[in-house]
């Protein structure tokens, strides 16, 4: 059998050889660099967890999640709302590229930027793993429905919202 092939085993014990090519995903054979800005863009999941607010805990000095998140991170579908434009609206925003691993390997550990720095597969419910957009929440790793948004508090009271899990 040629090599990428795959042999696919049905019930009854009757194999058939499939003549789909097995082929190897962009983010396992290149590097960050290497990606077109598509290839790049695609490998954020929408969890939206680099859009929330954090604190820095004064004795440990780790860096803790709020559940609050910007303003213009729609909650529903953890994406933003203003992404071309975000770093002009929103001077804070993250600006990630492959040229900046440290900021990288800042980011949650589920992320799939950190995933690839650190030489860690993406995790099953990975948009580009599973095909669908939505495994990233079915699999509880968005903040789909555990955060607010900025605009719906008095950011003073930042100090009173629970940690986001």
């Amino acid at each position: 059998m040629p090599p990428g092939y795959c042999i696919k085993t049905f019930k009854r014990n009757k194999i058939c050889i499939c003549m789909e090519q097995k082929e190897k995903k962009f983010w396992e054979t290149k590097s960050l660099k290497e990606m077109t800005k598509a290839e790049w863009e695609s490998l954020c999941d929408n969890c939206g967890l680099c859009c929330l607010y954090s604190v820095q805990d004064g004795k440990t000095v780790k860096i803790k999640l709020l559940a609050v998140a910007c303003q213009y991170l729609d909650i529903s579908n953890c994406r933003c709302v203003i992404y071309k434009d975000r770093f002009k609206t929103v001077p804070d925003c993250i600006m990630l590229s492959p040229d900046k691993k440290r900021r990288l390997k800042r980011l949650p550990y589920t992320c799939a930027y950190r995933c690839l720095v650190e030489g860690r597969k993406l995790d099953w419910w990975h948009p580009l793993v599973s095909g669908d957009p939505n495994t990233i929440h079915e699999a509880g790793i968005s903040v789909q429905g555990k955060v607010v948004t900025a605009e719906h508090i008095n950011l003073d009271q930042l100090e009173y919202f629970t940690v986001a899990q």
